[in-house]
């Protein structure tokens, strides 16, 4: 069973889907890391941005491993180094090359397989898994969302302000929704959850029930 899980940065996707992934015994997949991880080898080679090319020729090159809950780059543990300021402002890069993500996408579906997982992203449910059993859309204010990332940013010690993480937050918003390809939206089948004054845990139980029903109708319609 796919569970996809996607929305707006700041919406707590990843937490969410680690504890629901762990709550059903089922794999997790952060999508977004690969991404992340193609923009901070492109930082680290110097690339430069208005050429798109030597980005996909780049992404092609990387040995791009999803264990568990950490990233690899080329066997090097970059999940914390692919979460700082610097490297969120140019993921943007790989996410709006269509070769990288026709790259990317290959890689998620394979690392899938026909394993029970939760995987988040932006177009999870919408372009990557069409047709999963379960799309959940997740969202919240953008107050809160800023919030959450600025918590994120503070216990890696980066000294940012809310007023910038909400700035950030609101150009990321713009160029996820304006993308040509896997432009951030709810797939038509996905159950949108706004976790404005809700905890993690309360979250995780919502989307508990919601898988749960989703896979009951699904068995019941194969029968």
């Amino acid at each position: 069973m796919i569970i996809t899980i996607d929305g707006p940065a700041g919406a707590g996707k990843s937490t969410v889907a680690k504890a629901l992934a762990r709550r059903l015994g089922f794999r997790f997949l952060d999508t977004g890391a690969m991404y992340r991880a193609v923009a901070l080898a492109g930082l680290r080679q110097g690339l430069d941005w208005d050429v798109p090319d030597d980005w996909a020729r780049l992404a092609r090159k990387l040995d791009i491993k999803v264990s568990g809950y950490s990233i690899y780059l080329n066997g090097e543990d970059v999940t914390d180094a692919v979460r700082t300021s610097e490297v969120t402002s140019v993921t943007r890069y790989a996410a709006d090359n269509p070769r990288i993500r026709e790259h990317l996408v290959e890689l998620q579906r394979a690392v899938a397989g026909g394993d029970n997982i939760v995987t988040e992203g932006r177009d999870q449910g919408t372009v990557v898994f069409p047709k999963a059993e379960c799309k959940i859309f997740l969202t919240a204010s953008p107050e809160q969302r800023a919030r959450r990332r600025l918590r994120d940013l503070e216990s890696q010690g980066e000294p940012v302000t809310l007023e910038q993480v909400l700035t950030a937050q609101e150009r990321r918003d713009r160029e996820d929704a304006g993308r040509a390809v896997g432009p951030l939206a709810p797939a038509p089948d996905a159950v949108e959850v706004c976790t404005d004054g809700m905890t993690v845990e309360e979250v995780v139980s919502q989307l508990e029930k919601l898988v749960r029903s989703s896979d009951e109708a699904r068995m019941t319609n194969d029968e």
